[in-house]
């Protein structure tokens, strides 16, 4: 199984490991699916944990650290082609459908702009996600 974390949720685990979003990446160290990435996600990952609310809350050291076992250690894929077939409410994130949809990936996110489009592709939260990974194992 492949997924696609959306930057908010990598984000989510590093301000609290022990929630759900924590528990994926935990269980992606452990091999239960292959995190999918690309420079675009990479890129707005770093971008998102530069800001000031975020940077006091998660020290340099660790942005660093996550960034690097991310592109390290995911799948990296090119940055695809926006689809035409299905678009987020929010055009800044047509980039994680189509990354999930070449990388035929599940894509796992908090936004309800994400969420709404279920019927269209699959997309879960954290906690859902998680409860895949455990029913499967």
């Amino acid at each position: 199984m492949r997924a696609v974390l959306d930057p908010n949720v990598i984000i989510s685990a590093a301000l609290s490991p022990r929630g759900s979003p924590g528990r994926l990446l935990r269980y992606w160290l452990e091999g239960a699916y292959d995190l999918v990435v690309s420079p675009l996600l990479l890129d707005e990952l770093k971008r998102a944990l530069g800001y000031s609310k975020l940077r006091d809350r998660v020290p340099t050291n660790e942005r660093k650290e996550l960034l690097e076992l991310l592109s390290r250690g995911g799948i990296t894929a090119e940055d695809p082609q926006l689809s035409r077939e299905v678009q987020s409410s929010d055009p800044n994130d047509d980039y994680l459908i189509a990354l999930a949809s070449i990388s035929r990936a599940v894509l796992v996110s908090g936004d309800k702009d994400l969420l709404a489009l279920s019927d269209q592709i699959p997309v879960y939260t954290p906690a859902e996600f998680v409860a895949l990974i455990e029913a499967s194992s």
